[in-house]
């Protein structure tokens, strides 16, 4: 074991350098193991209960933190050699071993030269494992090795040489592992075709790098290999969940079904059992209580959605409790989740943008929790690997997680014109082409919500106000976070963007998104953000495109008008459509005329 002291920010430990990933420190290259190697003594436990209704049974748990320089005794994480193999920049060798020097583990060759990891690491396409490269069985592999005695024979375990041959060309070709004991080699272009592990009978170990061999808990895994270079982006692909830590509020729909039930004529709808009488007093009570017959109707025979189930939607319980803080004025609650309700009537601007947005909250204060749900490697389609490996699958498992304060802007916009939008049928054949690429793949039809082009619109919106807050907020846009409430199907219809900065290493932060959240500021703010988009480097391929992004998930969207930090966004930056915001040839935007609105008011001499 080599004592390396290294500083990680907090939020980092939880992605991109959680449970599984690879990190360089030093020239090193290490990757994190499990929470089970823990010690749960300088792991303090998170609070969230919102957050663990979902998570299920577990705890949650901070990673070791310090003030100051690291010492002999300060509290650290264990992060293990990946990929053992290395070789020396010095001599060419190849080895698995660490020297030691003057009693202490030394990452140099017996040379005296400098050990750098391989370049290459062999990955498990659907099990989502991941091992070393077994150099010397794969280059003792091959046509040659069939051909000549003396290559399936050889030992020479500590002959390899990992070099650069420049007769070869460029580019893999020129890159090849060499045994000195019988001659045989190979170049790197043989690794990475594809089935090419497989051919040279090399299998997956079924585990990751820092579980022992041969486990009760490992079982064997038949999925190929694939070789990849060893800092491919698809090498983690963390699932991160967040929760806001809020006072859950019951949502709206909860109230009036209690309401419903109350009422005197209630007996006589549940009587009638779905009869003319039963629709004609449902009206009635529609009426007086302000919902819809159908709703009435549903209470009466339990379709309605439970409390219960609702709450498990973490989403769900947000959006109530922003609805009741837009309801007051200044918040003088205190606590974690404070909240200034304000209306638009001292705000100026285009009246089709002020008659969108319903309601804004100047959040100065909101409490996250984010936490590592699990992991995958190399294609998102692969298993999901959960944080905790310990042998006592019994015991509750460790979620790393960090818990982070900040501010933020909230926007509501208003549910009858946003639900009149979203039903013009060019706006549903829009978002109708996201809706059947998502289907297609597999992936994403798992890890995405379905695009109903509310969602699309305010998404879209949300990324573009980001880009804009970026100039105004002194926050960088990577410092930003977005979180999008739009959902048409639920008997509580959301339509709002939460856009706040969340810190893990302060208790709040400068107050520079309150101060923007101002109706008079942010109406502006808005605004600037549509011109923004209303041009764009890349148009006019850009505006009249349908198929941009990875796996074609966004339309009208690019670098150049629309995506953000992938750390910013909920989707990694897909699911995006600019003419669903401002509108295009064949489709109305959500908020098409407001800049028409704004240019045709004459400027003043």
């Amino acid at each position: 074991m080599e004592k390396i002291k290294h500083d990680l920010r907090l939020s980092e430990t939880i992605t991109p350098f959680g449970v599984g990933a690879i990190t360089d420190v030093q020239g090193e290259s290490l990757m994190a193991a499990d929470t089970s190697w823990w010690d749960t003594r300088f792991a303090p436990e998170i609070s969230c209960e919102r957050l663990m209704v979902r998570l299920g049974a577990g705890k949650l748990r901070q990673p070791p933190t310090h003030s100051g320089h690291a010492a002999k005794g300060t509290p650290s994480l264990m992060y293990w050699r990946f990929p053992a193999w290395r070789f020396c920049e010095r001599c060419d060798k190849l080895s698995k071993l660490t020297g030691r020097k003057k009693g202490k583990w030394d990452n140099h060759c017996e040379c005296g030269g400098p050990l750098v990891p391989m370049r290459f690491v062999a990955v498990c396409q659907k099990g989502s494992h991941i091992q070393d490269v077994p150099w010397f069985q794969w280059v003792h592999r091959g046509r040659e090795a069939r051909l000549r005695e003396e290559v399936r024979v050889c030992r020479s375990y500590r002959e390899l040489r990992f070099r650069k041959v420049a007769s070869h060309g460029e580019g893999l070709e020129s890159l090849i592992v060499k045994c000195h004991g019988c001659g045989n080699s190979r170049s790197l272009s043989e690794l990475v075709s594809k089935g090419a592990l497989q051919r040279d009978g090399i299998r997956c170990s079924g585990r990751q790098p820092w579980e022992p061999e041969g486990s009760s808990e490992q079982k064997p895994c038949r999925h190929p290999l694939a070789a990849v270079q060893r800092g491919a982006t698809g090498n983690y692909i963390a699932d991160r969940i967040s929760a806001l830590d809020i006072p859950e509020e019951r949502p709206v729909s909860a109230e009036v079904a209690d309401q419903i039930r109350g009422h005197v004529y209630f007996g006589r709808v549940v009587a009638d059992n779905g009869g003319p009488q039963s629709e004609m007093v449902a009206g009635w009570i529609a009426e007086e209580l302000e919902t819809t017959a159908e709703v009435v109707l549903a209470v009466a025979v339990g379709e309605e959605v439970s409390t219960d189930e609702m709450l498990l939607d973490l989403k769900d319980g947000e959006w109530a409790a922003f609805h009741k803080k837009l309801q007051g004025r200044r918040d003088l609650s205190g606590g974690y989740f404070v909240v200034d309700g304000r209306n638009l009537d001292e705000a100026n601007g285009p009246k089709s943008l002020l008659e969108a947005i319903s309601g804004v909250g100047q959040v100065r204060r909101v409490r996250e929790v984010r936490a590592l749900r699990h992991f995958s490697r190399y294609d998102a389609d692969a298993a999901l690997i959960r944080p905790d490996l310990g042998p006592n699958r019994r015991r509750s498992p460790i979620y790393p997680a960090v818990e982070v304060f900040g501010e933020g802007i909230f926007l509501r916009f208003d549910e009858k014109k946003i639900a009149a939008w979203e039903a013009e049928p060019a706006v549903q054949a829009r978002a109708g082409i996201l809706k059947r690429r998502r289907a297609d793949v597999e992936w994403a039809s798992k890890r995405l919500v379905v695009p109903e082009p509310r969602f699309i619109a305010l998404h879209t919106l949300a990324h573009l106000l980001i880009r804009r807050l970026a100039f105004e907020s002194g926050y960088a846009s990577a410092s930003l976070q977005e979180r999008i409430y739009a959902n048409p199907d639920r008997l509580d219809k959301t339509a709002g963007i939460l856009i706040y900065t969340a810190a893990g290493d302060a208790q709040g932060t400068l107050g520079g998104l309150v101060r923007l959240g101002e109706p008079k500021k942010l109406i502006s703010l808005l605004v600037s953000a549509l011109e923004d988009a209303d041009f764009c480097s890349n148009d006019p391929v850009c505006i009249e495109s349908d198929s941009q992004g990875a796996s074609q998930l966004n339309l009208s969207a690019c670098h150049g008008c629309a995506l953000v930090s992938e750390t910013s966004c909920e989707t990694g930056n897909r699911l995006l459509d600019r003419q669903l915001v401002l509108g295009g040839s064949d489709v109305r935007g959500l908020l098409d005329g407001v800049l028409e609105e704004i240019r045709a008011v004459p400027a003043e001499g």
